[in-house]
């Protein structure tokens, strides 16, 4: 007996330090979108940041399709050890959710939010091409021309979508969706003309902005943006209570021990404040994330709501 106790203790105490040395591999992180878009920049930063932190490497995975399924589904199906993660932006978690019959997936039950990385919000802007210059311009213009105007989004079901239609279902305005198979595109039929209205990330359409390539309006969150300054809100243009901010963060699969949790936590708060992220954030006007798992969690159920319930009353679909 006194043999196995020993063995006991032994046990216990290899266990505890396998605990401690979290991580001691590489780390995957997925993204449920493709290479070279917001999510994934967002992750490739974050993940040089973190191999840092943790001192071990972060592999990046590009796992994009099926409304942003196919990433998700990955993480939520891998074992619960810390060692896959994903990027869990605002479209996965709180949007196409109500846009897709069946997930394979439960997001409260399968996901474990680790913390929010960025806060963001979208560009209100238009094609140079079209004769308005603020949003008060823009709303006379489309209800004088229902249903001529065309509204372009990076996809169906992306903040940009729905940005859009809460925009529409508050000003009363009949604007044409056009969704597009990635932002770039988008931006360049704006550009061109060929479309006339786009509700898009900071990060993906500020250096179009600013170099006069299409005419920004307002930015979408309750506050202005860092990088938009003299740029007025969109509740504040003429639409008061508008608000439509976005955010990604770091999910886990459920059941992943709560210590590894906490580490995880404390290494990307500790990212935000790296020059990498705080010279990432002047340029494209997005804010530290951070807090606790518990606010991630938060704000994954509050959005939820609020679009879920935008998309029932609008009835819309995936295309």
């Amino acid at each position: 007996m006194r043999k196995l106790g020993l063995i006991l203790v032994v046990l216990a105490g290899t266990l505890t330090a396998a605990r401690a040395e979290y991580p001691d591999h590489a780390i995957r992180l997925i993204v449920p979108q493709a290479a070279g878009s917001a999510t994934d920049n967002a992750a490739r930063l974050l993940g040089a940041v973190l191999a840092v932190e943790l001192g071990q490497q972060v592999i990046i995975d590009d796992r994009p399709g099926g409304a942003l399924t196919v990433g998700l589904d990955l993480v939520a199906k891998s074992p619960p050890d810390g060692y896959t993660l994903g990027m869990g932006p605002i479209g996965a978690l709180a949007i196409t959710r109500h846009m897709v019959d069946k997930l394979p997936y439960d997001i409260e039950r399968d996901f474990q939010p680790i913390a929010l990385v960025a806060r963001g919000q979208m560009l209100l802007a238009v094609s140079p091409e079209l004769p308005v210059h603020s949003v008060k311009e823009l709303i006379d213009y489309a209800k004088a021309h229902p249903g001529k105007l065309s509204n372009a989004s990076s996809s169906n079901g992306s903040p940009g979508h729905v940005g859009a239609e809460l925009f529409k279902s508050m000003t009363g305005t009949q604007i044409v969706h056009v969704p597009y198979r990635g932002g770039a595109l988008a931006i360049q039929d704006l550009m061109a003309g060929r479309v006339d209205v786009m509700f898009e990330s900071l990060q993906s359409i500020t250096p179009f902005a600013k170099a006069g390539k299409v005419r920004a309006l307002a930015v979408t969150a309750d506050h202005r943006s860092p990088a938009f300054p003299d740029l007025p809100t969109v509740a504040e243009a003429g639409v008061p209570g508008y608000a439509a901010a976005t955010w990604t963060g770091v999910i886990a699969p459920a059941g992943v021990p709560r210590p590894i949790v906490d580490k995880l936590n404390l290494a990307i708060n500790r990212a935000m404040t790296s020059d990498a992220f705080r010279e990432k954030f002047a340029k494209t006007g997005d804010e530290p994330g951070g807090g606790t798992p518990e606010d991630f969690a938060l704000a994954i159920k509050t959005d939820s709501a609020k679009w879920g319930d935008l998309i029932r009353r609008a009835g819309i679909k995936l295309q």
